[in-house]
C-alpha cells in the first residue's frame, strides 16, 4: 500500500491535504484515482485513508480508521562521526529504517570531512529528505530529524534529552549492550555515540566520560562507521524489546 505523509500546514485530521510534490506523485506517477485507499501519517498517528479529490498540485484525503503505530517505545539519537563520501546517506536511510529518531552528525578531531556552514546545511537537507524517504518507505509515524553537524563541545545540550549515552568504542574493555541494558532496564530515551572511520581518541573518550557517557563494546572485531551505528540500533532495540 503506497503511503504520505499530510502536510500539516495544511490538515486537520479530519482531511489529510498532501505537499505539492507527493500531489504530482501520487497524480501522475502511481496514477491514483478517487476512492483509492493508502496509508497516512499525520501527528505522529497512522491511517488508513482514502483518496478524496486529486488535482495537478493537490490532493485531499480522507481518514478511514487508525492503524497500530510504527513507532519504537525507546527513543534513540545517534551520535554518528561524519564519515567520508556518502557513507552519511546510507547511515540515515538505514538508522530510520530501524527507528532511531533523530540524527545528529558529530564532528570529531579524526573526521576528514570538514563542512563549513553553508555546506554542512545544505548536507542537512539533503539527509532530512532521504530521512523522509526512508520513513515513508518503512511506514515510520513519525520523521526522524537530522540535525545540523555540531562539535563535540555542543554534545552536553543533546545528551540532557537522552536517559543513557552509550559509547562504542574499540578499546573498551568493559561490558557490551547486554550488560548496558541490565544496568539500564527502563530506559525511554538512549543516545548512542559513533566515532568515524578513524575513530574517536582516547581524549575525546576521556571528554565523553565526563559527560557522563558509558563506554561499552560491540565485541572483538573492528566495525566500520557505517556498520556500527546500525549495529548498536539493531542490538539495542532487540534488547529493549523493539523486534519482538
Amino acid at each position: 500500500m503506497h503511503r504520505f505523509y499530510a502536510d500539516p500546514a495544511q490538515s486537520d485530521g479530519q482531511l489529510f491535504v498532501l505537499d505539492a510534490e507527493d500531489a504530482r506523485h501520487a497524480g501522475k506517477v502511481l496514477r491514483l484515482q478517487p476512492g483509492d485507499e493508502v496509508e497516512v501519517f499525520w501527528n505522529g498517528q497512522r491511517f488508513l485513508s482514502a483518496l478524496e479529490s486529486l488535482s495537478a498540485d493537490r490532493v485531499t484525503l480522507r481518514p478511514l480508521s487508525p492503524l497500530p503505530s510504527t513507532e519504537p517505545s525507546l527513543s534513540v539519537t545517534l551520535f554518528q562521526g561524519l564519515p567520508k563520501s556518502d557513507k552519511m546517506d546510507w547511515i540515515v536511510q538505514k538508522s530510520v529504517e530501524l527507528g532511531v529518531s533523530r540524527i545528529v552528525p558529530v564532528f570529531f578531531s579524526r573526521c576528514v570531512v570538514r563542512l563549513d556552514e553553508k555546506e554542512g546545511a545544505r548536507k542537512q537537507e539533503r539527509w532530512q529528505r532521504i530521512a523522509r524517504e526512508a520513513g515513508k518507505q518503512s511506514g515510520r509515524c513519525r520523521i526522524p530529524e537530522v540535525c545540523a553537524p555540531v562539535s563535540l563541545s555542543a554534545l552536553p545540550a543533546y545528551f540532557s534529552e537522552c536517559g543513557r549515552v552509550a559509547v562504542p568504542w574499540e578499546d573498551c574493555a568493559l561490558g557490551g549492550p547486554l550488560a548496558f541494558a541490565k544496568e539500564n532496564p527502563s530506559l525511554s530515551s538512549l543516545g548512542i555515540v559513533i566515532g568515524p572511520e578513524g575513530g574517536i581518541s582516547a581524549e575525546e573518550i576521556s571528554l565523553l566520560e565526563g559527560m557522563d557517557c558509558v563506554c561499552i563494546t560491540l565485541g572483538r572485531r573492528i566495525l566500520r562507521t557505517e556498520t556500527a551505528g546500525l549495529a548498536a540500533l539493531s542490538v539495542f532495540f532487540g534488547l529493549y524489546g523493539e523486534m519482538e
